[in-house]
């Protein structure tokens, strides 16, 4: 995307002092990028945002709760319906500069089928969710609904256990726009074909269990 600010940058006479300081950065950036990949384990949740790690602090069980039974209601259509890979929270997905791990994500047929048993970095994927929390709510609606747009990522939820909200974006272009905002009533994926719930069935037990059947 090429926006006023950049058409500023490219006219301005100092540009070669920024291109100079631009690499000098994007060096620095990758070098910790590397030491992040080297370093990280499996018993944090943590992310490489613009050069910087962002460890998550732990979650509510209401935010615990959204995401397993969403996870677990999308897992269970894209398996029997042999659909592709769905990962949970501990995915990391490396992007051009960042390096993120939502907290539901799929991939399609096209992308999955090269993925091995033993792979721990991951492409763009075709669908992500994330439960807002305090801490990551202004990461959620700021550099990462910009980056999964820039990136292809063709729906993206926003999820407010909260509130008890699901916010729905579609891919138009290279930004996303909000297709809707329900507190209840049907939600139907765009991105993975015919994979239609409940709203509730993300945050109530029985609308959950009654979700499983119907897909059952």
């Amino acid at each position: 995307m090429w926006d006023k600010a950049a058409e500023q940058l490219v006219l301005s006479p100092r540009l070669p002092f920024y291109v100079k300081r631009f690499h000098s950065l994007l060096k620095e950036e990758t070098e910790k990028r590397q030491r992040f990949y080297e370093e990280m384990s499996e018993e944090q949740k943590v992310e490489f945002i613009c050069g910087e790690l962002v460890v998550h602090s732990p979650v509510k069980k209401k935010h615990n709760q959204a995401s397993a039974r969403l996870f677990h209601l999308l897992d269970l259509y894209v398996v029997s319906n042999n659909l592709g890979f769905v990962g949970h929270e501990r995915i990391l997905i490396t992007l051009t500069r960042n390096d993120y791990e939502p907290d539901v994500c799929y991939f399609g047929p096209t992308k999955s089928q090269g993925f091995t048993p033993d792979q721990s970095k991951f492409p763009a994927p075709d669908f992500i969710a994330e439960i807002l929390s305090d801490s990551t709510e202004e990461i959620d609606r700021g550099i990462k609904f910009d980056d999964y747009a820039a990136h292809g990522v063709g729906e993206y939820w926003i999820i407010d256990s909260e509130q008890e909200s699901i916010e729905q974006y579609g891919l138009s272009g290279d930004h996303y726009d909000l297709v809707v905002k329900a507190l209840r009533g049907p939600i139907e994926s765009i991105a993975v074909r015919g994979f239609q719930i409940p709203v509730r069935a993300v945050f109530e037990r029985t609308e959950h269990l009654e979700a499983v059947r119907r897909i059952v």
